[in-house]
This record gives structure tokens, sequence and C-alpha cells, in this order.
């Protein structure tokens, strides 16, 4: 009897053993299966983090241009040749003095207003010359103030029409207007215009005026184009 009990718990034990070595086995493998998952997922996230570099080099190529082009457009400002002249808006930026900063019209006297600096006469200078007025004059409340002047908006220089047009009046002047612009400008000709006998008044350096003719028949066929002159600040078109 004895041997036979041991002989059962012996084929007890080995059953057991198989069966916990079946259950080590399992588990060795789902350990083995987990942490090849976690090296797969690792792997996977490198690959988007260097496939996302490329993105970001791109990204930051228009952001440059944009930057470029906007420094280009600020030399605008400081222009030279521009006369500022009554009802012309400007952009007034002190840096760092959101306060003063502010967009202005030139009145029809001539100046403009501005907090601290008070009245400045803008109407005559250019650009360039009212920022360095400006700088002057806010250094008693700024220390070493930066100041830019932008010409938002042209309205000092006009031209006018005169006689039998549809809408005469005076007209904002671009820098490519012309004789044939200022006629479309003012709706063409009412009846009985003598188109042949149009005129341009202007104002000479000198304190003269001169008279160009212009004549719309020879010019719409092509003759005496010359005549479409391009326009300047207060010249006057009369059709009579």
């Amino acid at each position: 009897m004895g041997n036979e009990f041991s002989i059962g718990q012996e084929i007890q034990l080995f059953s057991l053993e198989q069966t916990m070595t079946s259950q080590t086995k399992k588990i060795c493998c789902r350990i083995a299966l987990f942490g090849m998952c976690i090296l797969i997922s690792g792997w996977l996230a490198a690959q988007t983090d260097t496939a996302k570099k490329p993105d970001n080099t791109k990204s930051d190529a228009p952001t440059a241009a944009a930057d470029a082009k906007t420094s280009a457009n600020a030399g605008h400002a400081h222009d030279d040749t521009y006369i500022i002249g009554a009802d012309d808006v400007l952009a007034i930026n002190v840096w760092k003095e959101p306060e003063v900063s502010r967009t202005v019209p030139v009145r029809s006297d001539g100046k403009i207003s501005v907090p601290l600096a008070g009245e400045v006469q803008a109407s005559g200078e250019t650009p360039r010359q009212l920022e360095k007025e400006l700088a002057t004059k806010l250094q008693s409340f700024i220390s070493e103030p930066e100041v830019t002047v932008i010409v938002t908006e042209v309205k000092s220089q006009k031209f006018n029409i005169l006689g039998m047009v549809t809408k005469p009046g005076s007209y904002p002047l671009t820098n490519s207007s012309t004789v044939l612009d200022a006629i479309a400008t003012a709706g063409g000709f009412r009846d009985f215009a003598k188109q042949k006998s149009i005129y341009i008044l202007r104002q000479n350096p000198d304190g003269g005026q001169s008279r160009l003719p212009f004549n719309y028949k020879d010019v719409i066929k092509g003759k005496n184009s010359a005549q479409n002159i391009k326009l300047q600040p207060r010249d006057t078109i009369v059709v009579p």
C-alpha cells in the first residue's frame, strides 16, 4: 500500500510540474510579447518624430520670407522724395510706446497732434524729416525714442478736372495717372464737349502757369500720344 501511495504521489507531482511548466511558458511568452510591443511602439514614435522634423523646417521658410518682406516694406517709411501734405494720413510708431503711437491725419493747417510731442508741422516734410522732428520733441519724455512715420493714405496729391465732363471735381492723384485716366475717372465727356481743344493747366516752379494742349480725338487714334502726359499734383484739366 505504501508503495502504491508513493507512486500515486509521484504521478500527481509530475502532473503538477507539467502544469506549472506549461503556465510558466505561457507567462514567459506573454512577457516576451509585451516587451516586443514596447520596442515596436518606441521605434514607431522615433520614426514619427523624424518624419516631423522636415515639416518644421518647411514651416520656418515662409516665416523667414514674410519677415524679409516686412523688412523690405518698412523701407518705404523712409522716403526722402515724397512730401507730406494736408489730408494725408500718417502712421506714427514710437518703439515700445503704444500710448504715443497712433494714426493721425494731417490737418488743413499742415500740422498733426502727437501725445507728449504736441503740435508738429508735417506738411512740407518728408517722412524721414518728420521722424527726426518727433524724436527731438520726445527726448524730454522718452529715453532715446525710435520713431517711424509711414504715409498710409495719400490724399494731399490731387488733380482737378473741369468743364464738359460728367463728374467734374478734384480727385486723388496716383503715380501713374494720365490725362486719359483723369477723363475716365470723371465719367467721360458730356454732350457738345470740344474733345480736340482740351488743355492742362500746370503750376511752374517759378510760380507761373503753363498751358498744355490735349487733342482727345488724335490721342485715341494713336496720334500725338505724347500729349497723354503723366499728371502732376495740382494739375487742372479743362474740357471746354
